[in-house]
């Protein structure tokens, strides 16, 4: 569900000991500019990650080749906090509640990810022509990507909007898509955000009203500098990114409430072998507690899953 990131490569990190870095937020306009525009909360600085071992009886679930070769290839969305971000910089191994997932499970099957970021709305694709092994970036469970991907679920996330700070127009909450009509939404592109606002165009007609606008942004930076500045009405994303945003003061966003509800999961091509394997790890980190903590670290404990489910119908 999240917006993309840089193309640079990464190893697997387990350990968060930085700042977040100054909020940033890239300039509409030529060039690539970005705009300073205030500092972020500090990061957490527990790692949870750091204690968890091999097991196993869990790893045996591998297949025997990838259990040899020890490593897998995994695409990561490195978009924006608390799923996954920079830190420092480009420079910077990215940080957040995907990457420390991803490498907790990685150490119970005692394997190496070898870790790339890549645009969010080519990670999926790039699964099923063999790329990638698994793909992590808030991908949301849903009957259309059920279609062609398998999914192991780790949190339970979903669809929310913001507007910016001050702006009591739509309330507290956006329920239905006609409380939109006339507005213009951004929101990422590739996103499970762009296909319910192109889906449901025909809301306002059927009302007998204007119909709303769909801004598609490429870098979330810029999706938030367009809020600010007006240029859109209202944001489209993640329920947990956008209660991290407007907890953070320079955002200057006010969360208008869950829309509707999706499981997040690791993306796998169909027919992936992996699933079974990456299903009993993330059970064993909600069993021994890893898991748990490492919600609490990054402020999402809310969206914890009792267990961890493969391709689980979308909800209703």
């Amino acid at each position: 569900m999240r917006t993309p990131g840089p193309r640079t490569r990464f190893r697997a990190v387990t350990a968060v000991g930085a700042l977040l870095p100054l909020l940033a937020v890239a300039a509409c306009g030529s060039g690539d500019a970005t705009t300073t525009v205030g500092q972020s909360s500090p990061a957490p600085t527990d790692n949870p990650v750091a204690a968890v071992r091999k097991v196993d009886t869990v790893a045996a679930l591998l297949p025997a080749d990838i259990r040899k070769a020890g490593i897998l290839r995994i695409g990561s969305s490195i978009g924006a906090p608390p799923s996954a971000y920079l830190p420092g910089g480009s420079d910077a191994q990215p940080v957040g509640l995907d990457i420390d997932i991803s490498n907790a499970v990685a150490k119970v099957l005692g394997i190496t990810l070898n870790r790339q970021a890549a645009s969010f709305e080519t990670i999926l694709p790039a699964l099923g022509s063999g790329k990638y092994d698994v793909g992590t970036g808030n991908f949301g469970v849903t009957s259309e990507r059920l279609r062609s991907i398998d999914f192991v679920t780790y949190i339970d996330d979903g669809q929310g909007f913001a507007v910016r700070a001050g702006n009591t127009s739509l309330g507290r909450q956006v329920s239905n898509l006609g409380q939109l009509c006339g507005l213009t939404i951004g929101t990422g592109a590739g996103t499970t955000f762009e296909a319910t606002l192109n889906a449901q165009r025909d809301v306002c007609a059927k009302a007998g009203r204007k119909p709303y606008q769909v801004k598609v942004f490429a870098e979330s930076g810029a999706l938030v500098t367009a809020l600010q500045q007006g240029r859109i009405d209202v944001e489209m994303s993640t329920i947990n990114g956008l209660r991290y945003q407007a907890a953070q003061p320079a955002a200057r966003t006010t969360f208008l409430g869950e829309f509707h509800r999706l499981d997040v999961g690791f993306a796998f091509k169909r027919g992936s072998p992996l699933t079974r394997a990456f299903q009993a790890a993330v059970n064993r980190l909600i069993s021994d507690g890893t898991y748990p903590r490492i919600l609490r670290k990054w402020g999402v404990s809310a969206s914890a899953i009792p267990e961890s489910r493969i391709d689980p119908p979308e909800h209703k």
